[in-house]
């Protein structure tokens, strides 16, 4: 018996097999959800070509978080196809390009407020689409990233998500007399058609695993699936309001880490570097390139330290002369 035997789950957000929704949606579908899609606009033809990589065939209902008419309209296919609803994901996100970037000032509020609909205020109106269909209690859960501190190139998107934890607690609230759950999933970088409209998403990939604690795999969604699913079914029957962080550990560390079992220390040329090697332990020597690069590094920054240093005594034994 799988762990959503019996469920009946909406899934919002799926654009391609790479989305991660659709790695919720497949799970779902494999511990013995009956699960439907919903997709928007243009995009609804990419919803649909994914819906048929799925391990068993689905509905896919138009749902635009922007339009009102269309609130009713899919509360109304979603009750025809299952008649109830026990969980619904949220996976939906955008921002005008303005939004993201170099320049957190150049948004005007006519962008900022497309952001804080779409990505915030679209909580809400999943609820305003479901609840009419959650009267035996059910779960909410939304995907996340965490913005407790500002993120390069994130920028109105970063204060989109503060919006949506809020947004996520306050239906907490709202929705707890009713036997209703509202959960957040905040995840780690994931390689998504999302990721890739963000400018300098490279720069999360190229920190994330050294920092996390248990590593982190930008192209593996399953950790994130199996943490949602997990929020579906009974097994958290008094867990509401929360951001439950899938991040390899990243968000509670400090500092880069140096003691991961997944990190050795190596030495070249007096200089103590730190290199990512595989499981096993196996490790590979630098390239002759690297090597003649990492000595001249060290070397400068010897010298002119040393030259610091120096220059720092001589003005404490001034200091002290005139004393």
């Amino acid at each position: 018996m799988g762990l959503l035997e019996g469920k009946k789950i909406v899934v919002t957000g799926v654009l391609t097999d790479a989305s991660l929704a659709f790695s919720v949606a497949q799970l779902a579908q494999r511990e013995g959800a009956q699960v439907v899609l919903t997709g928007a606009g243009r995009a609804l033809s990419l919803t649909q070509r994914s819906a048929r990589r799925l391990d068993s065939p689905v509905d896919v209902f138009e749902f635009d978080v922007t339009v009102p008419e269309h609130i009713e309209l899919v509360s109304e296919q979603v009750r025809a196809s299952m008649g109830h609803v026990d969980g619904v994901l949220h996976a939906i996100g955008f921002a005008p390009e303005v939004c993201l970037g170099d320049d957190f000032l150049a948004a005007q509020w006519s962008d900022v407020a497309i952001a804080m609909q779409i990505s915030a205020y679209s909580l809400k109106t999943l609820v305003d689409a479901f609840l009419p269909l959650m009267s035996s209690g059910g779960s909410i859960v939304g995907l996340d990233f965490d913005n407790t501190v500002a993120w390069p190139a994130y920028n109105w998107m970063g204060v989109a998500k503060s919006a949506f934890e809020s947004t996520s607690r306050y239906l907490a609230k709202e929705l707890g007399p009713r036997g209703i759950r509202c959960n957040l999933v905040a995840a780690g970088p994931i390689k998504t058609m999302a990721a890739k409209s963000i400018p300098g998403f490279q720069k999360f990939e190229d920190i994330w695993d050294d920092r996390a604690p248990l590593g982190w795999d930008v192209s593996d969604p399953i950790p994130v699936a199996k943490t949602v699913l997990a929020l579906f079914s009974d097994w958290f029957p008094a867990t509401t309001g929360e951001v439950i962080h899938v991040d390899g550990g990243f968000h509670a560390m400090g500092a880069l880490q140096t003691n991961c079992p997944r990190r050795r220390r190596l030495t070249c040329d007096n200089t103590e570097i730190t290199r990512s090697i595989g499981f096993n332990g196996a490790t590979k020597p630098l390239p002759k390139h690297l090597a003649r690069a990492n000595q001249f590094c060290y070397q400068w920054a010897t010298r002119h330290v040393t030259g610091v240093m120096s220059w720092l005594t001589r003005v404490s034994k001034m200091t002290q002369q005139q004393q």
